[in-house]
């Protein structure tokens, strides 16, 4: 694999030879192993560059060429997270942690719960559960690049859920990963959710900025849904410009599993998201959902990867972008159905609408098909706002503006309607609507947290035309 030459590969190679106890500290032997398995894959790898094809159109060069701080420095745990984040859903109801700049920052875990419940730091975790947490980590993700490499070999800290068999966890649980540095932060997170037999998890994972500096993260999430599980999953992104956010969910599931998972993309600079769904098991159903809006010189890139390794499974695949301005946008989906794989139902599509001629979207639909008795099928569309519907609108008294907010808004709503909680779904129609009439730029709090929840969307209408 070719690599980006960057003083911060160098970077990363010196401190793990100064200091090899530096990210290590505190770990199992068994995770000291894994890391130094990884570091010799990220010496041998580097940073993929965009002359390798799963990174063509994805140029990190820029983003990587900085002086940033490597944080391997615990920080203290209750660091007035509440003052720094503060999610105003009404009645939304959330078990509520953060990670502040890759660390654990929430002052208590939840390691006692009468059902067994754990949810708890990576840290504390693989030294308090070894039996569960060697048992699990580093199972699911798989070492495709350098990025993932370096993650697994310097990660400091992260969540680790988990969830017995035949339990139902009724709270949802809310992750924030927050970056809040006067200096340049690269951040490596590690996360790890095992769901048991038939149990039942929802899970939002927010990342936010506080601080306009130049940043990345460089998150690893595995999740493996147990048998008869059922997930939702939630992911949302609201960053700034100066973000480089480069997350890689790996999800193995069951037979008999059901995982939902929507990812969200509101704002930030580079974005460059990875989901790696594997139906290991008869009988399971993976619903991978995506909506991203970008404008100026934003970039998001989704890329997603459904393995259909045993028979009767179905999964679909829905992702949407607007782009303007001279923002870019990529989708790369691939589903891979294997010989034994009978019974297969597997369906993809990506729509986008590119409203400049500097705005640049590219799509690529792909099926790998091994098995013959299969029903698939994949499509994308590159197109602009309907200009017979937006002289229909306006012919009927509403200005051209609200009228191209209103297709926009209405084009959204196929992914959106998929959020299952009802009180996110509405925050997040909300957020939608001031991101499209461009008044929603990074939130300087919580991408949900907005200065007036109770606020409604507007229509301005000409009533001589009406």
């Amino acid at each position: 694999m070719k690599k980006i030459e960057t003083k911060l590969y160098d970077d990363f190679l010196e401190l793990f030879r100064i200091n090899p106890k530096a990210f290590s500290h505190g770990n199992s032997n068994f995770v000291k192993q894994q890391r130094e398995l990884s570091r010799q894959n990220f010496e041998a790898n580097g940073f993929p560059s965009n002359k390798n094809e799963n990174w063509r159109k994805t140029d990190l060069s820029k983003a990587l060429n900085n002086n940033y701080i490597i944080d391997y420095q615990e920080i203290e745990r209750g660091k007035e997270t509440k003052s720094l984040f503060e999610c105003e859903i009404i009645d939304f109801d959330t078990k509520l942690f953060t990670i502040l700049n890759g660390w654990w920052a929430s002052n208590t875990d939840l390691t006692s719960n009468s059902q067994g419940v754990i949810i708890s730091s990576m840290r504390k975790a693989q030294l308090d559960f070894p039996e569960i947490f060697d048992k699990y980590y580093g199972k699911v993700a798989k070492e495709e690049n350098g990025l993932i490499s370096l993650n697994c070999a310097f990660y400091t800290d992260g969540y680790f859920i988990y969830i017995p068999d035949n339990v139902e966890f009724t709270q949802t649980i809310q992750i924030v990963n927050l970056i809040e540095s006067q200096s340049k932060l690269f951040s490596n997170t590690r996360n790890l959710v095992v769901m048991g037999r038939n149990s039942k998890l929802k899970l939002v994972h927010c990342d936010d900025s506080l601080s306009r500096v130049d940043s990345v993260v460089n998150s690893v999430t595995e999740i493996i849904v147990g048998d008869g599980a059922n997930l939702d999953f939630y992911k949302l992104q609201n960053k700034d410009e100066h973000s480089t956010v480069l997350t890689s969910n790996f999800i193995e599931q069951g037979a008999n599993s059901q995982t939902n998972s929507n990812t969200i993309t509101l704002n930030g600079g580079l974005i460059r998201n990875h989901i790696d769904v594997k139906l290991a098991g008869k009988g399971g159903n993976a619903n991978v959902f995506g909506l991203y809006l970008v404008d100026k010189t934003q970039f998001v890139d989704n890329h997603i990867f459904v393995d259909h390794a045993m028979p009767n499974c179905t999964s679909r695949q829905l992702f949407k972008g607007i782009a303007d301005d001279n923002a870019k946008a990529v989708f790369s989906g691939h589903i891979l159905v294997r010989q034994d794989a009978q019974k297969t139902e597997a369906y993809q599509n990506n729509n986008n609408i590119q409203l400049t001629d500097t705005a640049g979207i590219f799509t690529h639909p792909f099926l790998e098909i091994f098995a013959d008795d299969v029903k698939c099928s994949h499509g994308a569309t590159v197109g602009q706002l309907d200009n017979d519907a937006l002289f229909y609108m306006m012919q009927r008294g509403i200005c051209e503006r609200t009228a191209k907010m209103l297709l926009m808004f209405s084009f959204t709503q196929q992914v959106i309607e998929h959020i299952q909680l009802s009180k996110l779904r509405e925050r997040i129609v909300h957020l939608v609507t001031r991101r499209l009439k461009g008044e929603l730029a990074s939130c300087e709090n919580c991408a949900l947290s907005c200065e007036n929840p109770n606020s409604v969307m507007t229509f301005e209408i000409d009533m001589e035309k009406v």
